[in-house]
């Protein structure tokens, strides 16, 4: 016999579960599991007992999609994994339901959206990438590292009368340490610790 089983989850304790709670009753899950945690998190220990307790012919059921998945990815995996197993799924505010071959192709179509919107957004950020390039710009983290600062660097460190060490040199200029071996020549680094 195939159970009906429900997973509810909100983000903070102040939330209620009592709507999504409702919802699952009232579609008929024998056995509903509940986390008050964020969903980008991947220690939901309901979930994990959620997805243990299924088994083959049963159905897993959620409020709305974004209740189970911490990304579309995530939530493709948990699907692909249920298709495997033969475990169901069912979205109640989405109306998905992959014991359907209706529902199989509504969650696919989801799915390829997602994949869809995911390359739309990498091809933007290359081309955008790519243009700021030809206008001479760079993208990354500004250099903190100054004409002055290495001046007073090199000054430092190659002078012989200077005790000071790399680090008390990168505290004195206000960088890290990395910073001021990135920055020296190879051929004047000797050892100076």
């Amino acid at each position: 016999m195939s159970d009906l089983i429900g997973y509810a989850r909100v983000s903070t304790e102040e939330q209620t579960l009592d709507l999504q709670i409702d919802a699952l009753t009232e579609a008929g899950c024998s056995k509903i599991y509940t986390d008050k945690i964020s969903g980008s998190r991947s220690d939901r220990p309901e979930l994990v007992k959620a997805l243990d307790y299924v088994r083959a012919g049963d159905t897993l059921a959620v409020w709305r999609l974004d209740r189970l998945g911490r990304s579309v990815r995530h939530l493709i995996e948990v699907v692909n994994d249920f298709e495997e197993r033969g475990i169901g799924f069912k979205s109640l505010q989405e109306t998905i339901d992959t014991t359907t071959s209706t529902g199989k192709l509504t969650f696919h179509v989801f799915a390829a959206l997602a994949q869809f919107e995911r390359d739309l957004i990498a091809e933007r950020t290359k081309a955008g990438l790519e243009a700021a390039r030809r206008r001479g710009r760079v993208g990354g983290r500004r250099t903190v590292m100054s004409p002055d600062k290495l001046r007073v660097i090199r000054d430092l460190y190659e002078d012989p009368k200077s005790k000071m060490t790399v680090q008390e040199i990168a505290d004195t200029v206000g960088v890290s340490r990395a910073t001021v071996y990135r920055h020296l020549e190879p051929a004047s680094l000797i050892t100076k610790g």
